[in-house]
This record gives C-alpha cells, sequence and structure tokens, in this order.
C-alpha cells in the first residue's frame, strides 16, 4: 500500500496540468520524498529540517611562527527527526598528512602532520580523543548520552596544527602572509538524504557545510593586520584611527581608497601598537575563513547593491608588487554591482566581500583567495567567477561533494554573462568557447559522456571538470534561451528565494523550476542532465517543396542544443532563424523545419555558436 502511495505522489499539479515525475532518482533520494522533507513541486517539503551550530573560534597566531593554536565552543542543535548516537567531525586539514587520500600528487612542502587535538570536552565532561585512523579528514566523535531530536549539545576543542609551506587553497603565501582555510574542526553536515557526510576531503571537491553562526577572535602580534569573512568588530581596537577613519569613508564611496600601503605597514602605522585580537562575526552562513599580513597593502571601497541604498564594503588584501590586485577592489565592485543587478539579479547578501592574494583561485564566504596575473582582463575574469560563487553554494548550501554542478555550473554561466558586459557578445562567446567548452567537445573519451547527475565524489579528472563547468553552464544558458530572459529570471528567483539558507538538491531545482515555469520540463532535464550525450548536428536533407523547403535536421550526438540556421540566397541575401532547444521536445532525434521563401537558397549552414558542436563537416549543405 505504502508503494502505491508514493507512485501516487509522483504526479504533481502545475495549475491545471496533471505532470508525470520521470526523473531518475535514487534511493535515497526517493526516500526524502515519502519523508515529505522535500516536495515535487520543488519547495522544501513539509518536514524539512536541517542541523545548525553556534562556533565561538579563537585562534593564536606569531609568525613567522607557522603553528597555529586554536580553541573553540560549539553548541550544536539536532533538528533531525533522529536520535544521534555519534557525531562526525570534519578534520579537513588533515589533507596535508602524508599518506591520505588526495586528488593528485604534492610536494614536501605541502605535508605538515596534519590538525592535533588536544582536548576535546561534551557538555563540560572531558573526554579520550583518538586521532582518525581509517578516515584522516574526519571522525566519529561517540557520545556517552545520545542527542534526541530538537535537543543540543556543546562542545569543546583545543587543537594545533601547521600551515602547510606550499600554499594552495591555504597555507603560507609568504614567511608572514597565511592564508588560513578549513582551519578549525567542524561538525559535519546530517541531512535528509544521506544522513553523516562522511566523504573524504581530497583537495577536489570543495564544499558542503550547515549555515552556522560565528564569532572569530585571532591573536597576532602588532603591525598584523588580519581580514576575515564576516564584520569585523573592533576595528577601534586594533586598529590606528587614521586607519579606521579611512575604512569608514571607503564604507561611504565607490572610489578605491588605499587603506594602508606599503609603507605605513613596514613602518607600523597601520595596527595598535600592542598584541592585538581581531573579532569577526558572521551570522547563518557556511564557513569562516581568514588572511593575515604583516606587510601586505590594504585597499577597499563600497558598492550599493539594494533599492534601499545597502552597501557592501569591497576589499583587497595583496603584495604590492601585484600589478593587477591595484585594480582588484573595482574588478570586485564591478562584479558585485552587476551580479546584484543583472545575473542573477539577485542582491548580494552578506556585508563585504575581500579578494586576497593567494595562489588558489578559490571562493569562500565573503573572502576570495586569487593568485596574481600580468592579464587584466584574465585577473577580472577569475574575480568575477569567484564572486559569483556568492550564491551558489554560499547563499545557497549546495552540496559541492556530490553535486558540483548545482554551483560550479552556475559561476561559469554567471562569468560568462558578465563577459558579454565586459567583453561585448563575440569575444565573450570566443573566450567561454576556448575556456569551458572546447576541451570538452573535442575529447571523444567515454568519461566525457558520463552524465551531469554522476555523483561528482566519484569523477576525475576532465568527467568531473566538464560535467560540473561546462557541460552544467550550457544546460543552464539553454534554459535560458528557451524560455526567454524574463522567464527564466522568474523561475531563477523562485528557485533562489526558495531554498536560499537551506541545502538545495538537483531535483530541487529541477522540480522548482517546473512549477514557477508552469510546464513539465522534465523532457530536458532528463536530456541534458541525465543522459549520456553531447552536442552533434547535421543536416540531413533539404527538400523543395511548393512552398520553400523543408530541411531534416539530425541529433546525432543526442543534447537538446539550441543553434542558428543560416540562409544563403542565390540572390544574395542572407537570412537566419534562431532555433531553441525547444525544437527537440516531441522528436529528441531529428528536427523537420519548414522554409516558407520564394527565393532559391543556395547554402545552408547550423550556427551553434557557444554550443560547440563535435563535428561541424556536416553542418553545411550546398545547392547541387
Amino acid at each position: 500500500m505504502q508503494r502505491i502511495i508514493f507512485s501516487l505522489l509522483i504526479f504533481i499539479t502545475l495549475g491545471t496540468q496533471l505532470i508525470a515525475q520521470q526523473l531518475y532518482m535514487p534511493r535515497n533520494i526517493k526516500k526524502a520524498y515519502e519523508q515529505k522533507t522535500r516536495s515535487f513541486n520543488g519547495m522544501p517539503g513539509t518536514r524539512y529540517w536541517q542541523n545548525s551550530g553556534n562556533y565561538s573560534i579563537n585562534l593564536q597566531l606569531q609568525p613567522p611562527s607557522r603553528t597555529v593554536n586554536g580553541q573553540e565552543e560549539i553548541t550544536y542543535f539536532n533538528n533531525s527527526p533522529d536520535t544521534l548516537p555519534y557525531l562526525i567531525i570534519k578534520l579537513i586539514l588533515n589533507i596535508h598528512k602524508p599518506g591520505v587520500v588526495r586528488f593528485g600528487d604534492v610536494s614536501n612542502d605541502y605535508l605538515t602532520s596534519g590538525v592535533h587535538i588536544d582536548e576535546v570536552t561534551l557538555n563540560g565532561n572531558k573526554i579520550d580523543w583518538k586521532e582518525p585512523k581509517y578516515h584522516s579528514t574526519w571522525q566519529a566523535l561517540h557520545l556517552k548520552e545520545k542527542l534526541l531530536p530538537k535537543d543540543s549539545v556543546q562542545i569543546h576543542f583545543k587543537w594545533h596544527f601547521n600551515a602547510s609551506i606550499e600554499s594552495g587553497r591555504e597555507g603560507m603565501i609568504d614567511s608572514t602572509t597565511y592564508y588560513l582555510a578549513y582551519f578549525y574542526p567542524r561538525i559535519a553536515v546530517y541531512d535528509d538524504y544521506n544522513g553523516w557526510d562522511t566523504e573524504d576531503f581530497t583537495d577536489q571537491q570543495e564544499f558542503y557545510n550547515d549555515f552556522n553562526n560565528y564569532t572569530l577572535s585571532v591573536t597576532t602580534p602588532k603591525n598584523f593586520v588580519v581580514w576575515g569573512t564576516g564584520n569585523l568588530l573592533n576595528e577601534k581596537d586594533v586598529l590606528l584611527p587614521t586607519i579606521c577613519n579611512r575604512l569608514q569613508q571607503a564604507q561611504a564611496t565607490d572610489s578605491t581608497i588605499h587603506i594602508a600601503t606599503l609603507s605605513e605597514m613596514l613602518n607600523g602605522k597601520v595596527t595598535q601598537p600592542t598584541t592585538n585580537t581581531w573579532k569577526f562575526s558572521a551570522e547563518h552562513i557556511t564557513d569562516m575563513a581568514l588572511c593575515i599580513s604583516d606587510h601586505f597593502v590594504w585597499d577597499a571601497a563600497s558598492v550599493e547593491v539594494a533599492t534601499n541604498r545597502k552597501r557592501v564594503s569591497v576589499q583587497a588584501a595583496y603584495n604590492d608588487t601585484a600589478k593587477d590586485f591595484h585594480e582588484m577592489v573595482q574588478f570586485a565592485h564591478h562584479a558585485i554591482g552587476w551580479l546584484s543587478k543583472y545575473w542573477p539579479g539577485v542582491a548580494y547578501p552578506f556585508p563585504k566581500m575581500t579578494v586576497c592574494q593567494g595562489y588558489a583561485d578559490m571562493e569562500y564566504p565573503m573572502m576570495v583567495n586569487d593568485g596574481t596575473n600580468k592579464n587584466l582582463t584574465f585577473s577580472r575574469f577569475v574575480a568575477e567567477h569567484e564572486i559569483a560563487h556568492t550564491y551558489f553554494p554560499f547563499y545557497m548550501g549546495i552540496n559541492e561533494n556530490r553535486f558540483a554542478f548545482m554551483d560550479e555550473g552556475w559561476a561559469t554561466t554567471f562569468e560568462y554573462l558578465i563577459g558579454q558586459s565586459d567583453l561585448g557578445e563575440e569575444k565573450a562567446a570566443n573566450f567561454y568557447k576556448i575556456f569551458r567548452i572546447k576541451d570538452w567537445i573535442e575529447d571523444p573519451a567515454a568519461e566525457e559522456d558520463l552524465p551531469i547527475i554522476t555523483p561528482a565524489n566519484v569523477l576525475r579528472n576532465a568527467a568531473y571538470g566538464n560535467n560540473a563547468y561546462g557541460k552544467a553552464s550550457l544546460g543552464y544558458l539553454a534554459v535560458k534561451d528557451m524560455l526567454g530572459d524574463s522567464f527564466f529570471k522568474h523561475c531563477l528567483h523562485t528557485y533562489m528565494n526558495r531554498w536560499h539558507g537551506k541545502h538545495p538538491i538537483p531535483w530541487d531545482f529541477f522540480y522548482s523550476f517546473n512549477d514557477a515555469a508552469k510546464q513539465n520540463l522534465n523532457w530536458f532535464w532528463q536530456n541534458w542532465y541525465f543522459s549520456n550525450g553531447y552536442i552533434d548536428l547535421s543536416i540531413q536533407s533539404v527538400k523543395k517543396t511548393t512552398k520553400g523547403y523543408v530541411v531534416v535536421i539530425n541529433n546525432i550526438g543526442g543534447f537538446d542544443a539550441p543553434f542558428d540556421l543560416k540562409i544563403t540566397y542565390t540572390d544574395g541575401t542572407t537570412a537566419k532563424q534562431h532555433h531553441t532547444a525547444m525544437i527537440w521536445k516531441n522528436n529528441e532525434k531529428q528536427a523537420s523545419i519548414d522554409l516558407t521563401t520564394p527565393k532559391h537558397i543556395e547554402s545552408l549552414a547550423i550556427d551553434s555558436s557557444i554550443f560547440m558542436d563535435a563535428n561541424t563537416k556536416d553542418n553545411e549543405w550546398h545547392v547541387k
């Protein structure tokens, strides 16, 4: 009976139309729908829940010593209906330990002894901690008293680690400049479809964290500045009055203000001449990151992002020799303003963005760790991509471990759309094709055709990169082309409004778009995200009729891609017909196009633009 009831539930009503749910759904995802934590109209289910925590973190740093000492208090709230006999603790920086599972090779400078837990207490009672034996980047913490639904537990950690000499996503940028990410023990996500997140951190996958409240205190020697996620709470306690005044001025202007110059940093004219404790706070956010230096220069401005004249602080911290970073505040200013106004067209949701010079080209909440580049256009492009991640995965709590296309695909889409504004449509399209599409479409290897829905944690190399970035982005852009900008934005905003601050999965996105569009788009989602297709169209035939011509297009690769049909007539005139992915809805293998014209056609050509064709040799037809 239960199975029959569930079968009935997979029919949903959109307006007056009855839509059958057709998309493949793994058994654990089906269970979430059975339990009503998610719903087929794309909304959080009536029984949706997610866990959360309050984190109070204190760090002590003494550069050039690489040792970071930390203490934290966590109050973890079990909002689930389940009784939890243990917690999963993430120790991500154990990725630096010799012998752990990693995505790629590393140098000796990358290696450290990992995270050392010095003390753990549960609800005030000290417990013995055992180092991870089998999974270095996470460890189960068994509870003496099970954590009941709607209850909480208080955990205290004391730990230390050495920053790695080789800097990537985190580590030493130079002898007195560190970028710290993943630096604190954290409780893994416990969710409604997979239970505890026990994925190993391999340095390929990125984020999956609960939305938590944070306070962070960082104690440093004098002359060191700390840039971090969240609001700086005590700027007057750690900065000299002149620097504080400049920060306040920057909060009210679009123009770049030099908060601290190299000379001021080197001559002790920035911070209070004592040991300083920098205090930050952030609410309902998924992570914290920070940068510390005694010689990075500091720029700032602000940008208005909403009709209520809300201004976002835009900052940059960098080595004075990095010429591109002298422009970085304005690059970030432009990105935040454009993304807020146009695509996704949602006001930047956080109070600050700081772009730090490092080596990773990597996003964190309110922080970016970007490398320097001699090409200013490329530097701007990288900053725009990483800042676009503000929305996915930080505004929307994406599980990147499994569904990387839900954030990288969107950041890639936004990077292309803002690129049209920056470079013009032709240059942006060429850059997008070269950087995001070419390597996929010109590679016939089997791993390139794995469905986008394939869990990202089991993918490697090109299979991971192309599924997460280019292929997924083209799918989003194809829907945008099919629905039109205004309707597409309505659907996107519907999805974002429903799921910001929560943990959407792909089916939430697909069904939310269906619901907002009031039409069944499952045929498209199935084709682009669940199949092993690619893009390869061909002109099968061209036949003369009494009214003009009938052109038959074969879809050899299987992907429902939009295209332009370019027509050249014998009198020298030309025309162009655009066909969205809708042309493939009823027959995904072949499309017939009626061309009504009194003229005679000399030649036809398929122009797929950014939807690059794997074989262009059969994309043209010439009259014989």
